[in-house]
């Protein structure tokens, strides 16, 4: 059996460079792959065009890489919590792409599976239809969407194995689970690595023919975008 573990979040990220296109797993912290984005901060790289869901918040996540202006682009579906996000966007100094979230995931879910196009009804008559094929399915209006084009996957998962085999915790799994095999080479970060085998077959989410490189993270903050309580 092929073997796709690596010893660190350095040896994942190997080829990685500035003016790549990568897509980053998670839904606001939920899920985010946090060991390869702060390595991601430690490169330096620049020119990113990043495709996420959001970017988090100011100073954590995603927000580390706004914060050092290493991204060019963002591909996401919302500002979410993030205010740099939010200022660099409305200033000009960061180019974005809104898209509604189920095309979003669908994009990556058509690159993940070898469909390079589809239709969808989302998003006719705003300015997400700008420019795009409309076709009429029943009479109804759909814009033609592209699957996504990406270097490298990063993703989070809760449990591993050495055959690069995901599974993934309650709502983390996410974008995480239609990103995985999605670009040229899908990372994986988890947080327990097991020998080849050792997972259940029947619990496994995403196969390790999805997965290139599988590493162990040091380090999980697992932060709470927002917190709500109630007072008594």
């Amino acid at each position: 059996m092929i073997t796709k573990n690596v010893s660190n979040v350095s040896m994942a990220l190997e080829g990685v460079s500035s003016n790549m296109t990568l897509m980053l797993g998670g839904f606001g912290l939920c899920g985010i792959p946090e060991n390869a984005i702060a390595e991601l901060a430690r490169l330096g790289i620049t020119g990113i065009t990043c495709i996420s869901n959001n970017a988090g918040v100011d100073d954590f996540g995603l927000g580390l890489l706004l914060q050092k202006k290493q991204i060019k682009k963002m591909i996401s579906s919302y500002v979410g919590e993030n205010a740099e996000f939010e200022r660099q966007m409305l200033s000009g100094e960061l180019e974005v792409e809104l898209i509604p979230q189920g095309t979003l995931a669908e994009r990556c879910r058509a690159a993940q599976v070898g469909i390079p196009a589809f239709y969808t009804p989302a998003g006719y008559g705003t300015e997400v239809a700008q420019g795009k094929e409309i076709r009429d399915f029943k009479g109804k209006p759909h814009l033609f969407e592209h699957a996504f084009e990406a270097d490298f996957s990063i993703i989070k998962a809760w449990k591993g194995d050495t055959a690069g085999n995901l599974i993934f915790k309650a709502t983390a799994r996410n974008f995480n689970a239609p990103m995985a095999g999605a670009g040229k080479v899908c990372v994986a970060e988890v947080e327990e690595l097991v020998p080849a085998g050792e997972l259940d077959p029947n619990q496994i989410h995403i196969p390790g023919i999805f997965v290139q490189r599988i590493f162990q993270g040091e380090v999980f903050e697992k932060r709470i975008e927002q917190r709500t309580i109630t007072q008594k």
